[in-house]
């Protein structure tokens, strides 16, 4: 039996009550549609804001994920201590923009209080060899952010990655530039995140954490429909990384479907 197979075996055992209150905590709670706009996104967030007066009983998500755009509008409506505010940018979802572009916007985003930014890795020129310009990028990147106290996470799009060779020296290439988190995708390929892709990723995230002695987060996200879905993700941090990685600095789901449909199972 491969080994990601026998990992998702064990599935079954984390479909508790308990880790789905854990993956709720652990939920980007993502709206990333073209038809987006300020009083859309003032609704999603009111959402957020209704769980916590109405399910006083669960935690609350680990961050609202939104366009750049709508940085402002969130940390205005959002009334929930503790939710970051999460912003995909640097030309998502292709990535493909000028740098000068990526640094700008996700400055502006920043400013306008998002305290987390999920960037894409430019796969084209991955894919073509340029590992400088990859990982000059991220490092720019990361350097915005720090300077604002923010977190980054990296997303591979491992649906056009393919190989497992490609997916494993993306993540090493993110991680040595600085990302604080590794993410599958961004939800808009054909392919979203995998088990195997999380496996490998979550394999790496364990050697560097060997060498450099810092923990990389980990984030799942692209075609995470059911709450078994979410748990499969959760028992391959578990058996790989360990109960450290299993908190909400470190773990996270991004996920526009999946919080009702825990909330119902949580009710039941």
């Amino acid at each position: 039996m491969k080994k990601i197979e026998e990992i998702i075996s064990k599935a079954a055992e984390n479909d508790t009550l308990d880790v789905k209150r854990f993956l709720f905590g652990s939920m980007d709670f993502t709206t990333l549609k073209c038809t987006d706009s300020e009083q859309s996104v003032m609704a999603f967030v009111e959402r957020v804001n209704a769980w916590d007066n109405e399910h006083p009983d669960l935690p609350h998500p680990a961050a609202v994920c939104v366009y750049p755009c709508f940085a402002e509008i969130v940390n205005e409506c959002l009334d929930v201590e503790g939710v970051e505010i999460a912003c995909v940018s640097g030309g998502f979802p292709s990535s493909q923009t000028f740098a000068e572009v990526k640094t700008v916007e996700t400055a502006l985003a920043l400013k306008d209080g998002a305290t987390e930014i999920d960037m894409v890795l430019s796969v084209g020129k991955f894919l073509s060899g340029d590992m400088e310009s990859v990982t000059d990028e991220i490092k720019e990147m990361k350097s915005v952010c720090d300077g604002y106290g923010a977190k980054l996470k990296v997303i591979l799009e491992t649906g056009c990655l393919v190989t497992e060779d490609n997916i494993r020296k993306a993540s090493r290439i993110a991680m040595e530039a600085g990302a604080d988190f590794i993410k599958t995708s961004t939800g808009k390929e054909k392919i979203g995140a995998t088990p195997e892709a999380a496996l490998w990723m979550c394999e790496e995230i364990n050697e560097y954490y060997k060498r450099e002695n810092r923990k990389v987060g980990f984030k799942a996200a692209g075609g995470i429909n059911t709450s078994m879905d979410a748990v499969i993700y959760y028992t391959i941090v578990k058996e790989v990384l360990g109960k450290d990685w299993l908190c909400h600095d470190l773990f996270r789901i991004g996920t526009s479907r999946l919080a009702d449909i825990l909330i119902e199972e949580l009710k039941d």
